[in-house]
């Protein structure tokens, strides 16, 4: 933190009204004077390392907490929001949002409600889901909480990942042989049996936990790397539990369903933080320039997870590219997404059908990459291929799902998809929108449906690209 100005008014600030004290007040608890807090509360000045550790002290609270205000993201979402066509023309500049981030934190907090309820609104009429009913957090779906919850950490859960990366070096050592590792440990730490089962017995499972019997029942469907997956998914759900919840914050922990999909796929970020421990993962992947079937070939791990893996690298001082995640099913629905960069994604049903992802399905095992454009001109390099589901019969074959991995195109040249490319070369780019209701885009051939917040022009005298529009 050296060397770093640290300004935190806007919490001192709600620090200070909460305890009903004036800055003078605050001033002597903190032997500063009155107009140093008057100037640290309204960020004209920087809180010294001294300043903090008094506030600790004095007020029995973790000074990196006033300091933990993800300023980056926050500033990144604010341009998105401005950018949107409903906003306006007159979008405020950089220092207009950071001063706004600053000084009126509750407010943006309450815009970013009122903006996420909108996108809500619109897709779920779009897809002609459930109406929200009310306009407060609660009433999101559980998907968007805990795509939300996962983007509002960076997907990078540092306490998840000091516990895998402790329990890969003392536990369980031998890369060559983690299913055995694991599985004795389970045995022999936890006393429960491991068992390999045909497929029918466990139905549309493939993994099943039975605490009174003390057995965890593995699908004779999965292959070897996915078996080691599962076996440390579930130390994370039983030997870890405290920690898992922990990480949620009250909102989640209040809903039932939320939090167990929270845990649920916190337990799979601790599995894949096992199996890819962080700083050697993040080695490899600088080294090997993001090639995710190398990666997948140097961790015995599948490619999906190794795309999983790449969005969590958020370590600070150590980080990789920014990417997200998208992963379809033959209809073109969105089946799961993460997301660390600036780029919406769609919440429900169909993302935009010019996306490769949906292309390559009728090329399957091939990687296509497309450099996007979204309607705020925010370009993008995606990767694109299809992935297979476990396949133990003739009448389970072809369950293959198309997933993307992309990142904003100042990264492109620093992964071994866009060394060729030229990622600002306006005949490489493909315009795209979230999805066909959330996109302002005229004369699109693939328009589906009308923009639910803008009217296409339509004139029986002349005929457009689609019947939509002329």
């Amino acid at each position: 933190m050296a060397g770093e100005k640290i300004f935190i008014g806007p919490k001192l600030r709600e620090l200070r009204h909460k305890r009903n004290m004036t800055q003078a007040e605050m001033a002597n608890a903190l032997g500063v004077s009155t107009s140093y807090v008057n100037l640290v509360e309204r960020n004209q000045r920087s809180a010294s390392l001294k300043f903090l550790i008094n506030l600790s002290d004095s007020f029995g609270l973790n000074w990196r907490e006033l300091t933990n205000t993800n300023t980056g993201l926050l500033l990144s979402d604010l341009r998105q929001i401005t950018k949107d066509p409903a906003f306006g023309n007159k979008i405020p500049d950089i220092e207009e949002l950071r001063s706004a981030l600053d000084s009126s934190p509750n407010l943006i907090s309450g815009l970013f409600n009122i903006y996420n309820t909108y996108l809500t609104y619109g897709e779920r009429l779009a897809e002609q889901s459930e109406v929200i009913s009310s306009a407060s957090e609660t009433t999101l779906s559980i998907e968007q909480n805990v795509h939300d919850f996962f983007r509002n950490n960076s997907n990078y859960f540092p306490v998840l990942e000091a516990c895998a990366e402790q329990c890969h070096v003392q536990d369980f050592p031998d890369r060559q042989d983690l299913f055995g590792t694991l599985r004795a440990h389970i045995n022999n730490q936890l006393g429960i049996d491991i068992l390999q089962v045909r497929d029918e017995t466990l139905g549309s499972s493939l993994r099943r936990y039975d605490p009174e019997k003390k057995q965890i029942l593995l699908s004779d469907g999965l292959d070897h790397n996915n078996k080691i997956f599962q076996l440390a998914h579930m130390i994370a759900l039983i030997e870890f539990p405290d920690m898992l919840t922990n990480q949620l914050p009250e909102t989640l922990r209040s809903n039932e369903k939320a939090a167990a999909r929270c845990r649920v796929e916190l337990a799979n970020y601790f599995a894949a933080a096992m199996m890819m421990p962080y700083d050697d993962f993040h080695q490899s992947s600088v080294d090997e320039k993001y090639d995710i079937d190398r990666l997948a070939a140097r961790f015995s791990v599948s490619y999906e997870q190794i795309c999983h893996r790449l969005t969590t690298l958020q370590k600070p001082g150590k980080r990789g590219i920014p990417f997200f995640f998208l992963r379809v099913d033959r209809g073109g629905n969105v089946s799961k997404r993460f997301n660390v960069t600036p780029i919406q994604l769609a919440q429900h049903g169909g993302a935009c059908p010019r996306l490769d992802v949906h292309y390559c399905l009728r090329v399957p095992g091939r990687i296509m990459t497309q450099i996007v454009e979204m309607p705020d001109h925010s370009r993008y390099m995606t990767v694109n291929r299809t992935v297979d589901r476990p396949t133990v019969r003739f009448s389970t074959e072809d369950k293959r799902l198309a997933v993307s991995l992309g990142c904003a195109v100042e990264y492109a040249q620093e992964t071994v998809y866009g060394l060729n490319l030229d990622p600002y070369a306006t005949r490489l780019v493909t315009e795209v929108g979230v999805s066909c209701r959330l996109c302002p885009r005229q004369g699109c051939e693939q328009r589906a449906h009308e923009p639910f917040y803008s009217d296409l022009e339509l004139d029986e005298n002349r005929r457009g690209v689609t019947h939509l529009e002329s």
